[in-house]
């Protein structure tokens, strides 16, 4: 199988950096600056084993590209950019016959969970992904991860549900590229247990890592108001204590010569002044169910706007004032 890495970011540029240095056939799609550094000198991968670049081909987009069946999408952008990406891609058509909506699998590597959906509008065949994958990108053409002995821990599964050979093969080609990969018929239950960490992706970003026991006690209630919405709206999901049994030792983080690690993906895009952040589809998320099912979410609604205010107008990572962080404890 081919692996065309839609969004070869933080997620999308180690996946597919891992997949190309065990011998499987890789294609980054990537756009600007970071698509320039890519075609001009490959991908600069650092993980604990060091650093290396890779010439792995690049393309701004599909019509780049001859598809074929044996082809694999993996989308890894953030949810706010997939809608267009998905609609591009579908239309394409593919050696053999078909287009690839029809024919090829689209496997969603995002956080939240409505990116799937958004999937299955566009391509008949959709898998989510689960991902635990601390990585890192901020210049152009260098992305890293640290962790260790494996570099990620990832689920797949097909979306609705189920479980079948594709996912099978795709998790087999990932667990020989120092991933641990599980095929499950659970990715779902994976994704939304997932979201009990990444509602504090928004905090993260405004405020800086969670160290103060005021950011402490806001992060315990973004995810109890979250947990809340999920019960009242009969939504299965993995307890994070389920997630650490499972991820046991397989993915410690480890010190990078060179290389500071602030914060996850929505501190990223701040830092990196994308003007937009994934907060819609994590807090958004909570807040979404709450209004569905009639639970109040107020802190991930007020979290959801601010981290929104802060992309949209260029605001540093972390520049939370004094006030505003007492504004937020009101709530509590």
């Amino acid at each position: 199988m081919r692996y065309i890495i839609i969004g070869a970011g933080a997620v999308g540029g180690v996946i597919g950096g891992r997949l190309f240095e065990s011998g499987h056939e890789v294609v980054l799609v990537a756009r600007g600056a970071h698509l320039a550094a890519l075609r001009a000198g490959g991908l600069e991968l650092t993980t604990p084993e060091g650093t290396r670049t890779l010439p792995v081909p690049a393309v701004g987009g599909p019509a780049e590209l001859e598809l074929s069946a044996d082809d694999v999408l993996l989308l890894a952008v953030k949810t706010q950019h997939a809608e267009a990406l998905l609609a591009e891609w579908s239309a394409r058509p593919v050696a053999g016959g078909g287009t690839a909506g029809e024919v090829l699998p689209v496997v969603t590597a995002q956080n939240g969970v409505e990116g799937e959906r958004l999937a299955l509008r566009h391509f008949r065949r959709v898998y989510g992904m689960c991902v635990w994958l601390p990585s890192t990108h901020l210049e152009p053409g260098k992305v890293s991860a640290a962790g260790l002995p494996k570099t990620g821990f990832l689920h797949v599964g097909r979306y609705p549900a189920g479980c079948d050979g594709t996912a099978t093969r795709i998790c087999a080609d990932l667990e020989g590229s120092v991933f641990r990969a599980v095929a499950t018929a659970e990715v779902m239950a994976w994704k939304y247990g997932k979201l009990l960490g990444n509602v504090g992706n928004a905090l993260e970003a405004v405020s800086g890592p969670a160290e103060s026991e005021a950011q402490l006690a806001l992060t315990r209630r973004l995810a109890e108001e979250y947990q809340a919405a999920l019960a009242a709206a009969g939504i299965a999901y993995k307890s994070a204590q389920e997630q650490r049994a499972e991820r046991g030792d397989l993915v410690n983080l480890q010190p990078l010569p060179g290389i500071t690690r602030g914060g996850g993906s929505s501190w990223q895009s701040l830092d990196r002044g994308t003007g937009t952040i994934e907060a819609d589809y994590l807090s958004g998320e909570a807040v979404l169910l709450g209004r569905l099912h009639g639970v109040p979410t107020p802190l991930n609604e007020a979290l959801q706007r601010l981290a929104n205010e802060f992309a949209r107008t260029g605001r540093a990572a972390g520049s939370l004032t004094e006030a505003e962080l007492a504004e937020l404890e009101s709530l509590l």
